[in-house]
């Protein structure tokens, strides 16, 4: 889009103003439901994430860098798994809401979380849908995807070379159905904290991470099956062990 001002038009038209905020009413009966349910025939439990006793915060933030080179050799299933709950796990429950490990704008949570495995212990290589409530994977398509992420991820190699490639995608009526066309800043906020958390975990488990915000859309949802309208992928971060420097 040469010479579009598409950015400058969504900052501008989602801008709050004192005495002029949007009127809005909640229709409850038409809430999005929180969670994205996949029909699979493969559905892999995950190990129980470890919640006490990890590597002190403030020595984690000072090691956290991104790695963009990679050892080919697989990870351990806790490794993912504890990345999985760091990016979006459930630690309490609220009035019946499940709150979770990163912030979400209304608690209304619009990212849903993939990964593209590549080498990951006792979990078979594809794409899978984390699926938030039960701490599990559900497979959406079995096989090598290393050179197809790699290329949706604007041909950066790294994505081919990591262990897992998580994608994360928005369903932005969850967030609108509330917040309007503000709602557009919030999820691209609420993506952030999901993969901050992923980035800090990494260090903890001794892996190396790096976030992807250049990707070919289109390509990405392809790979997920999923629309780019009511969903659309977002954000991606490559994980795996970090190659000696």
């Amino acid at each position: 889009m040469t010479g579009s001002r598409v950015g400058d038009d969504f900052q501008r038209q989602t801008m709050y103003e004192r005495g002029r905020l949007p009127d809005h009413y909640l229709d409850w009966d038409a809430r999005p439901d929180v969670f994205k349910t996949i029909s699979t025939r493969v559905r892999t439990a995950l190990s129980a994430p470890t919640t006490s006793d990890g590597a002190g915060c403030w020595e984690i933030l000072a090691r956290r860098r991104s790695v963009r080179r990679f050892r080919d050799e697989a990870v351990p299933e806790t490794a993912l798994s504890q990345l999985l709950w760091a990016a979006q796990g459930i630690t309490q429950t609220s009035h019946g809401h499940g709150l979770r490990t990163a912030p979400s704008a209304g608690a209304l949570y619009p990212i849903e979380t993939y990964v593209v495995i590549h080498a990951v212990d006792d979990i078979e290589s594809g794409i899978y849908h984390y699926s938030v409530p039960d701490h599990s994977l559900d497979q959406l398509r079995c096989g090598d995807f290393r050179a197809e992420v790699a290329r949706a991820a604007l041909d950066q190699s790294m994505a081919a070379h990591a262990n897992f490639v998580f994608v994360w995608t928005a369903i932005f009526e969850r967030s609108k159905w509330k917040y309007g066309q503000r709602a557009y800043r919030y999820v691209y906020l609420d993506a952030g904290h999901l993969a901050q958390n992923v980035a800090l975990g990494a260090v903890a488990l001794g892996l190396g991470s790096c976030q992807v915000g250049a990707l070919y859309d289109l390509e990405v949802n392809w790979l997920l099956e999923i629309d780019g309208i009511q969903e659309s992928a977002i954000y991606m971060t490559a994980v795996g062990r970090p190659a000696d420097r």
